[in-house]
């Protein structure tokens, strides 16, 4: 027998005596948990290793106005006077003609690598269109040199999430490419 008090109640089962009980033989409380939609983004991570010393490397991979040269239809404009810190604004501004998008990003973490400890510089992507956010770290290596991970976490407005493979194939294409430029030079 199954019997509901209230429908806010605990539906009860009688077994034995097919008498309603008034408390419940089971319980069974569970809650749906989603992750923050950022969470859910594609993230790109890329490693490459330069014999670079880390403070070239972070000066190097911190020239944003460099960027912009290294992707495809892009130019860097920097809005903030130098030198970077917290609260540097730039624009990456991509674009054929007249059809263009704006990704504006914000410098909210920076620490440039000293001596022993690494640098690291966290961006926020600010946009309309893309959205997410950007780390790079430049870890010195023992036996010379620098280990660069660069973090992009994208969220492309209006794409469906279906899409979000093809947009990390392409965005760890694209930063691949920018990375390995800026450290040649």
């Amino acid at each position: 027998m199954v019997t509901r008090s209230n429908p806010r109640s605990t539906v009860a089962v009688s077994i034995a005596d097919r008498r309603p009980r008034t408390e419940p033989i089971l319980t069974v409380q569970f809650t749906v948990c989603m992750p923050d939609y950022d969470a859910l983004m594609p993230a790109i991570r890329i490693i490459r290793r330069t014999q670079l010393p880390p403070a070239e490397a972070w000066r190097r991979l911190t020239d944003w106005e460099r960027h912009g040269a290294q992707v495809p239809f892009t130019r860097t404009i920097v809005g903030t006077a130098p030198p970077t810190d917290v609260g540097t604004l730039f624009t990456a501004r991509t674009g054929v003609g007249g059809i263009t998008f704006d990704d504006p990003m914000e410098v909210v973490h920076w620490q440039p690598p000293d001596g022993s400890s690494a640098g690291l510089v966290k961006l926020v992507k600010r946009g309309r269109v893309v959205r997410g956010g950007a780390e790079i770290e430049v870890r010195p290596v023992a036996a010379g040199g620098a280990e660069v991970h660069w973090i992009e976490d994208l969220s492309l407005r209006g794409l469906p999430r279906a899409l979000d493979p093809l947009v990390a194939w392409a965005g760890r294409l694209v930063f691949s490419r920018a990375l390995h430029r800026l450290l040649a030079g």
